[in-house]
């Protein structure tokens, strides 16, 4: 970077007007009770309560490791989106910061890869919700009659409708699903530790450590199967970064952030590799289905009549509140693109409410995708999104961890001030993690067909980008003059 440009990216650092002109609007509507719910709960979504049947039936027990590695990939991340928190608060989250320490055609193609990515995972959670209803087909052929594109509709149509109501009932919904989400895994937790030391109410039924030891180890398919998962897993994690985006709309962000991430770490211990390891103690792993929630397919297996169907209410509860929380997200990320000028006026479009209306219809209309993917390959329709959202995933992760490493070369330099919370080795593990996320898109390209294919995909991807970003080149250079002269 020259001189110049670091002068501009310190003054841009320090000009007030600059910072919050994307925020103007947003009204200060999430307490700190549910900014700690959103945190908690944040990531426990259809990737555990779904993804992980898939992952069990694939790779066995080994996959507790890739959990246990990405989940401290994904802690340091949420380390590193939290010093850019407290350095500057805003809704823009690492778009913002990516304009300030990169430029525009960084926060051009992070902005939309992130769009990407939830709007993939959008379609992963209302073809979620049809899976998780058409399981009621068991007890009413009404379930199975309803063809799935149905169901992915109808969820899409009340979330979108809730998300325009207002921040505080975003912030309220959010609660009460992670509150539920968080009391049934605790509440899993503890009827599973019950049943491995004292045993299932199915006589006979075995549970313990030699489910593992019988049943292959903890490699029972071999090491490449733990690691070509690792992008299901990588989106089991999608979301830890939304409390970054909460920022601008947080009463005491600054205070309140570092509070929520330090608790990330305990809850990727307990929930997911607690979870997991339970899960491996409690059934063989050629017990999972990649359909059905290893939850709902544990209880099933208990004989306990009605717990599988509370199960799976709870599961279909995650999956409302993921897309939920993507909505909410791309809503937010896509107006402050827009006030740049890298995405349609329209989403720069908010309620007197303060809720940025243009972003979430265009990110509700696109999902429409997905009700079209379950009417003709209802089959594959969660595979196939996973793996595209999962390549957002990552792309949006590693700028993160850039955005972070910049605000220290910065600061080593005397044109910024790091703030005294801190990702911990600093530019060291920033390096490590961004080591480890081209690693996941390696792996991704040997998970064939799908994930061949989806990297595959980048070669028409990036063009498109390309392109999208000389037809609105003018449109930034002239608004990023109107902000220069103010």
């Amino acid at each position: 970077m020259s001189a110049s440009t670091e002068q501009q990216s310190a003054k841009a650092s320090n000009d007030a007007s600059w910072q919050t002109g994307e925020d103007r609007g947003y009204q200060q509507g999430l307490s700190a009770r549910q900014i700690q719910m959103i945190a908690i709960g944040g990531a426990i979504g259809t990737g555990l309560f779904m993804g992980a049947g898939g992952a069990l039936r694939t790779a066995g027990p080994s996959i507790i490791i890739t959990y246990l590695l990405c989940g401290l990939a994904a802690y340091a991340i949420l380390r590193a989106l939290g010093e850019l928190v407290v350095y500057r608060p805003s809704s823009g989250s690492f778009v913002s910061y990516a304009r300030e320490f990169f430029g525009e055609k960084a926060a051009y193609a992070s902005g939309w890869l992130y769009w990407m990515n939830w709007v993939m995972t959008a379609v992963v959670d209302v073809t979620a919700v049809a899976l998780y209803l058409q399981f009621f087909g068991k007890y009413s052929p009404v379930f199975t009659a309803i063809p799935q594109w149905v169901y992915t509709l109808v969820a899409l149509v009340v979330v979108t409708a809730l998300n325009l109501v207002s921040v505080k009932l975003f912030g309220e919904m959010e609660f009460w699903f992670s509150v539920i989400k968080v009391a049934t895994l605790v509440g899993f937790l503890c009827i599973g530790i019950y049943m491995v030391i004292f045993g299932t109410p199915v006589e006979g039924q075995q549970v313990g450590f030699s489910l593992i030891t019988d049943n292959g180890g903890i490699f029972p398919t071999g090491v490449l199967p733990g690691l070509i998962a690792i992008q299901g897993v990588i989106f089991a994690y999608a979301a830890i970064e939304l409390i970054g985006t909460t920022a601008g709309e947080t009463k005491d962000a600054r205070k309140l952030i570092p509070r929520a991430v330090n608790t990330v770490l305990l809850r990727i211990g307990l929930f997911y590799i607690g979870s997991l390891v339970l899960l491996c103690l409690l059934l063989p792993f050629t017990a999972y289905k990649a359909d059905e929630s290893p939850f709902v397919t544990f209880f099933s297996s208990t004989g306990i009549e009605g717990t599988d169907v509370i199960m799976n209410l709870v599961v279909l509860t995650a999956a409302m509140s993921s897309l939920n929380a993507g909505m909410y997200s791309t809503g937010r990320i896509l107006r402050s693109m827009a006030m740049a000028g890298s995405a349609p006026a329209f989403a720069s479009k908010m309620t007197n409410q303060g809720v940025p209306y243009g972003g979430i219809l265009i990110t509700s209309g696109v999902s429409l995708l997905g009700v079209v993917l379950n009417a003709i390959v209802p089959e594959q329709a969660f595979a196939i999104v996973l793996n595209l959202a999962s390549v957002g995933i990552v792309g949006s992760w590693a700028m993160i961890v850039m955005c972070q490493m910049k605000l220290v070369w910065l600061s080593k330099r005397g044109l910024a001030t790091r703030p005294d919370y801190q990702l911990p080795g600093g530019m060291a593990t920033g390096w490590v993690v961004l080591a480890f996320l081209f690693g996941v898109l390696v792996l991704m390209a040997f998970d064939n067909p799908i994930g061949t294919w989806t990297i595959a995909s980048l070669v028409l991807l990036i063009p498109v980008m390309i392109w999208g970003w000389y037809a609105c080149r003018g449109r930034v250079a002239h608004l990023a003059a109107l902000r220069e002269h103010r």
